[in-house]
């Protein structure tokens, strides 16, 4: 326990050393990863092929650095990540970009470049309404002008003193990255996108579908075998992607219902797809299902991990034949169970590792987490 403690203290330290070396601008591939090997501590060995459990870096190691960037991606894989996690949204143009939303103003710049001041504006999406700046309304030239920043600043000030550093990237230089990993590694490094909103974008004539499986194939994704989950919160867009590749499918779930559920104003809600017959139902089209990790192991009312009252949630789904990767391990106090908190501190690092290892005592297969290393110092153990 105490040597967890200390292991999580010495990488508290490293958002901070991050920062200080961050460059100018790292927009490039190799510039990307250039910056990552300068960094402290992410130099490990990894098992290679499809190792368990998986590790997943949740939008990159967003931990340390901020999410959906090459620097981030080119982090959490020279940190021993198996897979490495884009959220895709499209572009005006129909280009696919990494971000966790369409609306930009959390994780861009876009709100002190007065000249996109006018392309603020209100919609619905996924029935919330939002008001902002959309990434539909930017072409990619005008998204690669765009610069990231952290999105929960408060929680992360280390990650906000890189704002500024990183470009938007597009999937395929996200491809383009893993591809030269994974020679220096000598190891496969696998891709796990999301498809976000793939409701609102097919009602704009922007489906991610088509262009998603087109980019993958054209990249030598095209099997089963291939190191690639597509990942999405909806049920359809998971269906017709099924029928246009064999790539390997991951239903996540959410609270209440999908929203192209919701639309069509079926009785399906993510509590009936995550009983014996909803995940024999999800088996007919995916390979692997993605729960809140509240699914397998809840919280009591104090809010401390209740494991004596672990689900039966893994158990069913491997009984279909579905893999199970938990979202999402954060190390930080203020994502922890109240039991594995280390002081009051929202900021600080609690037992991050223990809790991970009472879900993989529960038999998951993998889990998105935003600190790869912890995840794979864990696993490294004998």
């Amino acid at each position: 326990m105490f040597r967890t403690v200390r292991t999580l203290l010495r990488t508290s330290l490293l958002a901070p050393l991050l920062a200080v070396s961050a460059p100018a601008q790292a927009d490039s591939v190799q510039a990307a990863i250039d910056w990552a090997r300068q960094q402290p501590q992410t130099h490990t060995d990894v098992p290679k092929g499809e190792a368990r459990p998986l590790i997943i870096a949740h939008r990159g190691a967003s931990g340390y650095v901020p999410e959906h960037t090459l620097a981030a991606y080119a982090l959490a894989i020279l940190q021993g990540a198996d897979y490495i996690e884009p959220d895709l949204v499209m572009s005006q143009d129909g280009q696919l970009v990494a971000r966790h939303d369409n609306q930009l103003g959390l994780t861009t710049d876009v709100a002190q470049r007065p000249e996109f001041a006018e392309r603020q504006r209100s919609q619905t999406v996924d029935g919330i309404s939002l008001n902002g700046w959309f990434s539909e309304d930017f072409s990619l030239a005008e998204l690669k002008t765009l610069r990231a920043i952290e999105r929960i600043p408060q929680i992360r000030p280390g990650n906000a003193r890189l704002d500024g550093s990183f470009a938007i990237p597009t999937l395929q230089e996200i491809i383009d990255l893993v591809k030269s990993l994974q020679l220096s590694q000598q190891r496969v490094i696998g891709l796990y996108p999301e498809t976000k909103h793939p409701t609102h974008f097919q009602q704009l004539g922007l489906g991610l579908e088509q262009p998603l499986v087109n980019l993958l194939k054209k990249n030598g994704y095209h099997s089963a075998k291939a190191p690639v989950y597509i990942q999405s919160f909806e049920v359809n867009n998971l269906k017709s992607l099924s029928r246009l590749t064999p790539v390997r499918l991951v239903q996540l779930f959410g609270a209440g219902q999908p929203f192209d559920q919701q639309r069509l104003g079926s009785g399906l809600t993510y509590a009936h797809m995550a009983s014996p017959a909803g995940l024999k139902a999800i088996a007919r089209y995916a390979a692997g299902v993605g729960p809140e990790k509240s699914y397998i192991i809840p919280r009591d009312a104090s809010g401390n991990l209740d494991a004596a009252n672990t689900t039966a949630f893994v158990a069913n789904a491997h009984a279909q034949g579905l893999k199970v990767h938990p979202y999402t391990f954060r190390a930080e106090n203020s994502f922890l169970p109240a039991n594995l908190r280390t002081g009051n501190d929202p900021q600080a690092r609690g037992d991050s590792a223990a809790e991970i290892q009472l879900f993989l005592d529960a038999g998951i297969d993998g889990l998105f987490i935003d600190q790869p290393d912890i995840a794979v110092r864990l696993r490294a153990k004998p």
